[in-house]
């Protein structure tokens, strides 16, 4: 940390206890705990059983996972392939050039992904792209949202890029195709895996602009979630809500392990 004295750090510590407990892990282990429950008894979820755990994965629950998982998946490689692309270019342009690229890449984040949503079912529900009512139009508006995050990530990557590899490569006679594809890229391979995680992420759970658009066959597993629990059924939402979460955190991980070799390679 970067507080050095002792009674500095007690009292860090005691600072981010105060205001992580109750605003981030206490509202989490109450939905854990929901989701082993049957019922409210006062304050407390009780009534202990593992029902709600069977119905989440199995049926239409798992059938909404798979969903999230193809949806996040598809999202993420293409949000990466126009992410990085995009900042590779936007690399070599000038400076009003680069700052119009990055204001149309983070234009989708600055407004509600409500507005998203409805922008993309405007404008793909009628030919010659008629995309209304298929799995594509999820799977495009989930990307239009975390592109701007591959995009932001892979540029910041590209800026701490030492110039002296790619000068070295060029001088050695390797031409502009070799230096990227054996060069630079794999010099940014920890900034992808990074930009991929976080894209996954948000893909898994966004709920707006997917509440707008999915068609009844393509139902991703944070709109089950909401259903679920809009139907009054709580602790199997809940219980939906912890696989959720769960998966994420195990592609996460799987991630960051891969980062963490492509750092050392």
């Amino acid at each position: 940390m970067l507080v050095h004295s002792k009674g500095g750090r007690w009292a860090a510590w005691s600072l981010f206890g105060i205001l992580f407990l109750p605003l981030f892990a206490l509202p989490l282990l109450v939905v854990v705990a929901a989701s082993f429950s049957t019922h409210w008894s006062g304050a407390f979820p009780s009534g202990p059983t593992t029902e709600n755990y069977a119905a989440a994965v199995r049926g239409e629950s798992l059938q909404a996972l798979t969903t999230s998982l193809l949806t996040a998946l598809a999202a993420s490689l293409i949000a990466l392939t126009v992410g990085t692309w995009a900042a590779l270019a936007a690399a070599g342009l000038r400076k009003r050039g680069k700052s119009s690229l990055d204001a149309l890449f983070m234009l989708p984040v600055a407004v509600p992904s409500v507005v998203v949503g409805l922008a993309v079912l405007v404008a793909f529900s009628k030919p010659p792209l008629l995309l209304n009512g298929t799995s594509s139009i999820v799977i495009l508006a989930h990307t239009i949202l975390v592109t701007a995050f591959a995009y932001q990530s892979v540029s910041a990557a590209i800026v701490r890029l030492d110039p002296a590899y790619e000068q070295a490569a060029a001088s050695l006679g390797a031409r502009p195709a070799y230096v990227l594809w054996r060069v630079k890229l794999p010099l940014l391979l920890p900034s992808l895996t990074a930009a991929a995680g976080l894209c996954f992420a948000l893909s898994m759970g966004e709920l707006s602009a997917t509440m707008m658009l999915y068609p009844p066959d393509w139902m991703p597993l944070p709109v089950r979630i909401f259903t679920a629990t809009d139907r009054g059924s709580l602790f199997s939402g809940s219980a939906v809500a912890v696989v959720l979460m769960a998966t994420t955190l195990l592609v996460l991980l799987a991630v960051s392990r891969i980062r963490t070799r492509a750092t050392y390679r």
